[in-house]
C-alpha cells in the first residue's frame, strides 16, 4: 500500500463512495411517503459501506480492519436486500438498481480479496 496515504486512496472505498452516492441519486425519485421507510434504509446502509471501510482503515490493527471490512459486507447484503425488495414493491425497476447491483458484486469482491490479504 505504498500510494495509500489515507482511506480516501483506497479503491475499494472510492466504490463505497460511488454506491452511496448512486443510492442517494436512485432514491430522489423514490415517493414522498418512503421518506422514513425504504429511503432511509437505503441510503444508511449505502453510507454505511464506505464509512466503515475508512474507520476500520483508520484503527490500524489487522483485526480491527478485518473487523469493519465484514460490517461492510453485511451493509451490502442489507442494500442488496432493500433495493431487490424496491424494484419488487415497484418503487424503481431492476433497471434502475442494475448498476449498483454490479457495484456491489465488485465491491464483495474488493472486500474478499482485501480480507484474505489482511489474514495472510
Amino acid at each position: 500500500m505504498s500510494g495509500i496515504r489515507d482511506f480516501k486512496d483506497l479503491i475499494i472505498w472510492q466504490k463505497g463512495m460511488e454506491i452511496a452516492e448512486k443510492c442517494y441519486l436512485l432514491t430522489k425519485n423514490f415517493p414522498r411517503d418512503e421518506l422514513f421507510g425504504m429511503i432511509q434504509q437505503i441510503r444508511r446502509s449505502s453510507v454505511s459501506i464506505p464509512a466503515n471501510i475508512a474507520e476500520g482503515y483508520g484503527r490500524r490493527s489487522p483485526g480491527d480492519y478485518a473487523r469493519f471490512l465484514n460490517i461492510s459486507q453485511g451493509s451490502i447484503n442489507e442494500l442488496q436486500t432493500h433495493l431487490l425488495l424496491s424494484s419488487r414493491v415497484g418503487l424503481c425497476t431492476i433497471k434502475d438498481i442494475e448498476l449498483i447491483l454490479q457495484y456491489l458484486q465488485e465491491e464483495t469482491k474488493m472486500i474478499i480479496s482485501l480480507l484474505k490479504n489482511l489474514n495472510t
